[in-house]
C-alpha cells in the first residue's frame, strides 16, 4: 500500500516563498507520477504540478507557471514543490498524490483521476 505524506506548508506574505515536500512509500511500479493539487474553500480541486519518475516529465497549471518548480529525488521517493512569488490566490490546502504504472509514462496528468494515493494535505496561506 502506498502512503503519501506532505510537509512544508505555512503562512507567508505575498511575494514570499515556500517549499513543500512529499514522500511516498510503497511505490514499487515500473514507473510512477507524483503530483500536487490544491483546494481552496468553496473552490474545486486544482491540479498544480506533476512529475514522472523515469522520464522526469513535468507539467504545471497555467496559474503557477514561472513561479512554481517541481522536482524529485527518486532515491528518496520524494517530490518537492518550490513556490516563489506567492500570491493570496495561492492560498489553499495542498495535497500530494501518486499513482504507479506498469509502463513507462510519457507525460503526467494534472487531473486527479489517475491518482490513487493521497496525502492528508498541508495548508498554505498567503497574506496580502
Amino acid at each position: 500500500q502506498v502512503q503519501v505524506v506532505e510537509s512544508g506548508g505555512g503562512l507567508v506574505q505575498a511575494g514570499g516563498s515556500l517549499r513543500l515536500s512529499c514522500t511516498a512509500s510503497g511505490l514499487t511500479f515500473d514507473d510512477d507520477v507524483m503530483g500536487w493539487f490544491r483546494q481552496a474553500p468553496g473552490k474545486e480541486r486544482e491540479g498544480v504540478s506533476c512529475i514522472s519518475r523515469r522520464l522526469g516529465k513535468e507539467d504545471y497549471a497555467d496559474s503557477v507557471k514561472g513561479r512554481f518548480t517541481i522536482s524529485r529525488d527518486n532515491a528518496k521517493n520524494t517530490v518537492y514543490l518550490e513556490m516563489n512569488n506567492l500570491k493570496p490566490e495561492d492560498t489553499a490546502k495542498y495535497y500530494c498524490a501518486a499513482f504507479g504504472s506498469r509502463w513507462k509514462l510519457v507525460d503526467c496528468p494534472l487531473t486527479g483521476a489517475p491518482y490513487n494515493s493521497w496525502g492528508q494535505g498541508t495548508q498554505v496561506t498567503v497574506s496580502s
